[in-house]
């Protein structure tokens, strides 16, 4: 990844709607050396997808929480990660080292609803445990800019 590639990120990052013409018009390059690069930083998995991003709480789901599962021995993560799936409120789960043997960041409508989401997660036979945590605030939200730009040395 070099600076060009940094500062088309950065573009289409502050702005996803401008355009692969309009991009390469503010960057000063060709057309197709902008949609090149998109395509190259797309094809290496630099860039995951070009979809909106959504707020849970603006649909919602204000409250969030993370769930440390674990996993009866010999009952596999992926029994467990195919059930998660299946749960609407689940965005994210991930296998983990340490007490735990998976974390899954969980969204619901109230605290109230929370439980109805974690009686969803636990009622997989391949979970032993649940240990929740609610978040009261986000203080850094999900970002992969300054990643990107630390990239480029």
């Amino acid at each position: 990844m070099d600076d060009l590639d940094r500062r088309l990120i950065e573009l289409f990052a502050t702005e996803p709607r401008i355009g692969v013409l309009e991009a390469s018009r503010r960057l000063g390059v060709a057309r197709g050396t902008a949609q090149a690069r998109l395509d190259k930083l797309a094809a290496s998995g630099v860039v995951t997808g070009w979809g909106p991003d959504l707020s849970p709480e603006a649909l919602g789901f204000p409250v969030m929480a993370f769930l440390t599962l674990e996993i009866r021995q010999g009952a596999g993560h992926d029994a467990v990660a195919t059930h998660l799936a299946g749960i609407a409120e689940v965005l994210e789960a991930y296998t983990i080292t340490g007490a735990g043997d998976m974390w899954a960041r969980v969204v619901a409508r109230s605290n109230a609803d929370l439980q109805r989401v974690i009686d969803r997660v636990l009622a997989e036979p391949g979970i032993e445990r649940c240990t929740t945590v609610i978040a009261l605030a986000t203080q850094i939200p999900h970002r992969v800019l300054p990643l990107a730009r630390s990239a480029v040395s």
